[in-house]
């Protein structure tokens, strides 16, 4: 458990996601505006990758169904069923490295 080095900031500009394991979770690493965010990768309908899904702002789409989450706070935005929140793990920038803690 802690703080556990996710990438360098050059790996992910504005605007993108990637996909980390951190400690044994899948994590969706956001770069909005150039604030890190990191929450579950596994979308919780239906088990998809979500880091394989469309960004757009601070909204991530899932791949399969197209629910609408919002990086920043792991809520649903948009779904026609509700669903719980996505679990958000702690980032932290040093330099140009990015953690996240779990």
């Amino acid at each position: 458990m802690g703080r556990v080095l996710a990438c360098r900031r050059d790996e992910l500009p504005s605007g993108r996601v990637k996909y980390v394991q951190v400690n044994g979770n899948d994590v969706l690493l956001a770069n909005v505006d150039g604030k890190y965010y990191a929450v579950s990768d596994i979308c919780n309908h239906a088990g998809a990758n979500l880091h394989e899904g469309r960004i757009s702002g601070r909204h991530i789409t899932c791949p399969w169904h197209r629910a609408v989450w919002d990086v920043t706070t792991g809520e649903l935005v948009q779904f026609p069923v509700k669903l719980k929140p996505l679990k958000v793990y702690k980032v932290s920038v040093d330099g140009d490295a990015v953690y996240v803690e779990v």
